[in-house]
Formats: C-alpha cells, structure tokens, sequence
C-alpha cells in the first residue's frame, strides 16, 4: 500500500472515530441536561481564591460544588439521568454502584422523586457516606472490596428485579449533566484558559470538556488523579481501558475502574484533556489543609487534587483565569482531625 493511500486511509480511521463521538454526545445534550435538572439542581458559587491567584500569578477561581445538599457534583449527572427515565422505569427502581457520592447523588433523587433506590458500594467506602447513604434512606448493599466488584452485585440486581441501573460516569445522560458546570463557568468567567479537573471515570472531565471546547478549543483542560491506583491515567497509557487494584488514598471519590467495555468517557477524554496530573497523598493532604487555614473550608481529598496542581506549580504561568472544581466535601472527620493534627 503507498503511503499516501495509508494515510488517507487512517485519516478516514480517525474521522470516522470522530465522528462516532459526536453522535453520541454533543453540546446540545448538556443544554438540554440543563434545562431538566433545574427544577432540583441549584447553580453552585463561583468564587476568586486570593491566596491561589498571587501564587499563580493569574485569576484563580473555585467553583464550588462541594456546596449542593449531597456535598458533591455528582447530583447534577443522577438527577438528569433518572429525570430522563420512563413513568414504567421510575416506578420499578433505580439501582447504582458507586465509591459513595454517586450513590448518594442518585439516592438524593430518588426519594426526593418517590423512587426506590438500591446503591451497591465496597467495604472500602468510608463510614460518612455509608451514613449519608443510610440518611437518605437508600437500601444499601455492601459488596466486595472495590467498585468493580460492587458494581457486579449491581448488574445482579438490575436482571433479578427489573431495576434501571444508573451508571457512575459512562452514561451520556450523566456526562451531560456533569458538563451543566462547564456551561456555568463559562458564564461567570468569560475569559477562562485553564480549567482543572478531578479525573477518574471521567464523566464530569467528559461533560466539562464537551461543554468548554464546543465554545472555545482553545481552553485547556487539565485532569487530577492521585498517584495511587489512577485507572484513567493508566489506561490512556495503555491506549485502551485497563484493571487496576484499589488502594488506599486520601482521594477516595477517584478509585474504582472505567470499565473494560467503556463506551463513552475513555474516548472523550482521550479528545477533549490536555493534560493528566498525578498527585501525591502529602500533597493531597497539604492541600486539603490549606483549604481549611486559607478558606476555612472542609473538602475531600479527590477535590484538592486540583489545588495540588496549582500549589506545586504543575499548571503552566500563562495569561488568562483559571477554573479549578471543587468536586466534594464528604470526608470522615476522623481525617479531617489528623490532616489538622499534621499540617495546619
């Protein structure tokens, strides 16, 4: 084969993939996750961090997502997936797997909508959101020792009783939700360059992503994994989803795999992130402790990746605002006592 015949040929490769992803998601689909989730979902504060912009040297902001009624973003991707299921499905039940704030988010809105709720989670998941969960009066099935395995008790139920399984990340209804943020922060800081995201199945980096691009591919997009068991991280090494073991780390809402089969998020990621961060556990811990000395504010350890980024000055010095989410708060005050014990 010539060259030129095999370059056009894995162009039309390439186009082909492309084009595949745009069928399956587009910008439309987060506008028009916006316009279902409003009723229930409140717009989250946008606010500029002082301390974060004279040490970067530009504007930089935290949007606060930490701030919905379940403590995590997670709620925006569950309440626009099940607000979008059938009078039939809501009436047999939603059923999902997560490492906790999913599981939260979508037993949030099920009872707030009347619909029974199970949510599949590992021995690994810390005892605030197992209380979280029991308060939102989920039916709780407590499986294995990761979510992987979680989430095959999960796929049990969904075939033994009938029930709608409401994916952690791979689910475009989900993406669709999680990218209702990147809409908002496009509104509130017009002239943003860098967004950083906390990234492990990549459902929210997915919905942030499709929503800023679409506006302005220019925007950079950064995603944050711990150094620990990052599946995602792996993977795009791999070039294809891999399995990897939990272990233990501060950023707990960012263990578990993509999926084998992943059919949405690996390929969004691999198109709309610039770059991948990995952190590590003291960097984590020094950034959630700064969060609470310099902003008097308790977040997760998944969210402070982002703050890493900023404090070991892995974000490029460059013009322009820069966007970091703030994805949760749901932390064991156990942790929270020893974080302020070592390093506040």
């Amino acid at each position: 084969m010539r060259v030129s015949t095999l370059l056009l040929y894995l162009g039309g490769i390439v186009l082909n993939h492309l084009q595949s992803i745009e069928k399956e998601m587009s910008i439309r689909h987060i506008w028009e996750a916006r316009k279902r989730i409003a009723r229930i979902i409140n717009r989250t504060p946008l606010i500029q961090s002082f301390v974060l912009s004279e040490l970067a040297g530009r504007p930089v902001y935290l949007k606060l997502e930490n701030t919905h009624d379940i403590g995590a973003f997670k709620v925006r991707g569950a309440a626009n997936k099940i607000l979008s299921l059938s009078d039939e499905e809501k009436k047999r039940g939603v059923a999902t797997f997560s490492t906790g704030n999913h599981g939260m988010a979508v037993a949030y809105v099920a009872r707030m909508l009347g619909i029974e709720a199970v949510v599949c989670i590992s021995h690994r998941v810390p005892k605030a959101k197992v209380d979280s969960l029991k308060r939102l009066n989920a039916k709780i099935e407590i499986y294995g020792e990761s979510q992987d395995e979680a989430g095959k008790r999960c796929y049990e139920l969904e075939k033994e009783k009938g029930l709608t399984l409401i994916e952690p990340f791979d689910d475009p209804y989900v993406i669709g939700g999680q990218g209702t943020i990147g809409l908002e922060i496009l509104e509130d800081i017009p002239d943003v360059t860098d967004i950083i995201v906390p990234l492990s199945g990549g459902g929210l980096l997915s919905g942030i992503g499709l929503a800023v691009k679409s506006n302005d591919p220019r925007i950079r997009v950064t995603g944050v994994s711990m150094e620990k068991s990052a599946v995602m991280h792996e993977s795009l090494k791999a070039g294809k989803p891999v399995k990897l073991e939990e272990s233990e780390t501060l950023a707990d809402s960012l263990l578990g795999g993509i999926g084998l089969d992943n059919k949405h998020t690996f390929r969004m990621v691999q198109r709309y992130m610039d770059a991948n961060l990995l952190i590590s556990e003291k960097d984590i811990a020094l950034s959630m402790a700064f969060m609470m000395d310099k902003h008097r504010m308790i977040i997760e350890g998944a969210a402070a990746t982002g703050v890493a980024a900023l404090l070991t000055n892995q974000i490029p010095r460059q013009e322009g605002a820069v966007a970091v989410v703030i994805s949760g708060q749901n932390v064991d005050l156990s942790l929270i006592y020893k974080i302020i014990q070592n390093y506040v």
